[in-house]
């Protein structure tokens, strides 16, 4: 397990620390309704007692700090969308001893902010405080700070000292604790597509590709070009610089196929250090799109004539003892290990398809003739199905999974592969056979709105056993409760084709 640190601040006062994300008075807040009795209700202990939280090196984030001349602390806590929630918090409070708390509420809200009819089934009615410990690994520069500002993603517990149920992170660590038990260390490089858009502060206008030092957008099919990134070139060395300082493991950068649409692959690593990156590099490309007066948006489908944007995860399997890769024979070829995971990613997708498509919008892009997986195809080398096995060497030899978008909670589509393959060698499940042609001209196989999706969710105990009962009702209610919300917007569509012809 990473070394976590036993840090936090009392309730500090309110001059002194300041909420990331929205304040609670400026969202709604859950209607205390009486408290749900049924089965499986979460009920924390009524008293906090940090002395039952692990704890770990305090003097490690001290000197840190100090060494950086650090003069505030993000401490930060990735939500079910996988935005960054927590506090700021000066540098001497910070190492003060003290206890550093967030309520719970904040981990079921829905992405507008809302809470769910039946938020009382997962959280306690007195909307109790989740301890936080602050991971020492995950201490970085905020490199846009004005002033030298730290970073660092801290693990939720409850009172008891019990990892938080609701806690994203807190569930990929139980599955990787699931490995480690079997003897094997999974390893996960993603790719991580995007958008670079106008700005555009009026939701009803579309979103449309920022101009580029040659004070042209784009409009042709670019992928790959050398000089479509050029024409971001300011945005990209800021990028890379600011990847380079936070020390990301980021690798190679390619355009897209879409206009102003980039590409960034990771080098393969421990998949919770992986996710970790990933949920810093989205706030990074954030930032740095704002200095040059742009969006960068990690919407899964941002543009009706453009394509979709993928979070594809490359993974493997290494045995703990031999330090050998299990998805590769002696001979190098595919094992049956690996053909046991695939079993798994083609069994369990069905029911996992929101951890990969986790928003409304991310359907738009599971679409045909798109270039996004719509089945559950596997082939070798073949970028038209959903799970695509690279020409590579035996060291090398992986699975790539092309479900996820790049709008997924990263902790929970990494949960959501390793779970279904983990699962898939468990059950010694075999593939189908790999797929020889254009796998998206099949027929559709996997849901197409995030209601169907949801409604999936809570159909396999195996499932629920491994990610958590209680993370996958209160993952349900929140994204059914969007889809309804987004239900009840009437589009333009229906108004041009249905107001007077039906």
């Amino acid at each position: 397990m990473l070394g976590i640190m036993p840090l936090a601040a009392v309730r500090t006062p309110s001059d002194t620390v300041r909420l990331l994300s929205c304040p609670r008075g400026v969202m709604s807040e859950p209607s205390h309704k009486a408290a749900s009795n049924q089965q499986g209700a979460y009920a924390p202990e009524s008293v906090s007692d940090g002395s039952r939280v692990p704890s770990a090196d305090m003097a490690t984030i001290e000197a840190w700090l100090k060494e950086h001349n650090i003069s505030e602390v993000e401490c930060l806590v990735p939500d079910m969308t996988g935005n960054a929630r927590g506090k700021f918090i000066p540098a001497h409070q910070f190492t003060a001893s003290r206890e550093i708390k967030l309520p719970e509420s904040i981990m079921v809200q829905t992405v507008t902010g809302e809470y769910t009819d039946d938020h009382w089934d997962f959280v306690e009615p007195t909307d109790t405080d989740m301890l936080l410990r602050p991971d020492a690994n995950t201490l970085r520069m905020v490199p846009w700070g004005r002033e030298p500002t730290g970073q660092v993603i801290a693990d939720c517990y409850k009172a008891n000292g019990e990892p938080h149920p609701l806690s994203t992170r807190n569930v990929l660590r139980y599955v990787l604790g699931l490995y480690h038990e079997a003897g094997l260390r999974p390893v996960v490089a993603p790719e991580v597509e995007f958008y670079l858009v106008g700005k555009n502060t009026d939701p009803d206008y579309e979103l449309m590709p920022p101009k580029g030092r040659s004070g042209r957008r784009e409009v042709a099919r670019l992928s790959y070009s050398i000089d479509a990134v050029a024409e971001f070139e300011d945005f990209v060395e800021d990028m890379y610089d600011f990847a380079d300082q936070q020390k990301l493991d980021v690798d190679t950068l390619i355009h897209e196929n879409g206009a102003a649409q980039l590409e960034i692959n990771f080098n393969h690593g421990d998949p919770l250090a992986m996710a970790d990156q990933v949920f810093v590099f989205k706030r990074t490309v954030r930032e740095t799109a704002q200095r040059y007066n742009m969006y960068a948006t990690f919407m899964a489908k941002p543009m009706q004539r453009e394509p979709g944007s993928a979070l594809h995860l490359h993974q493997s399997v290494i045995d703990i003892e031999t330090g050998k890769n299990i998805f590769a024979t002696a001979e190098g070829k595919p094992s049956q290990a690996m053909m046991e995971y695939m079993g798994g990613l083609q069994r369990y997708t069905p029911e996992l398809i929101s951890f990969y498509a986790p928003n409304v919008n991310s359907y738009r892009r599971l679409a045909p003739d798109i270039s996004a997986p719509i089945n559950l195809s596997w082939g070798f080398d073949n970028r038209t199905t959903a799970f695509r096995v690279p020409n590579s060497d035996a060291a090398n030899l992986r699975i790539e999974n092309r479900f996820p978008g790049v709008d997924a909670n990263p902790y929970l589509a990494i949960t959501a592969t390793l779970a279904s393959g983990l699962l898939g060698m468990r059950q010694h499940l075999q593939p189908t056979e790999p797929h020889q042609g254009t796998a998206n001209e099949d027929a559709v196989g996997v849901a197409r709105t995030l209601e169907e999706g949801v409604r999936k969710l809570n159909d396999t105990p195996e499932l629920q056993a491994m990610i958590g009962e209680l993370f996958m009702r209160a993952y349900a209610s929140v994204k059914l409760d969007e889809f309804e919300e987004f239900n009840r917007v009437i589009s333009s569509w229906e108004r041009e084709h249905l107001l007077l012809q039906v």
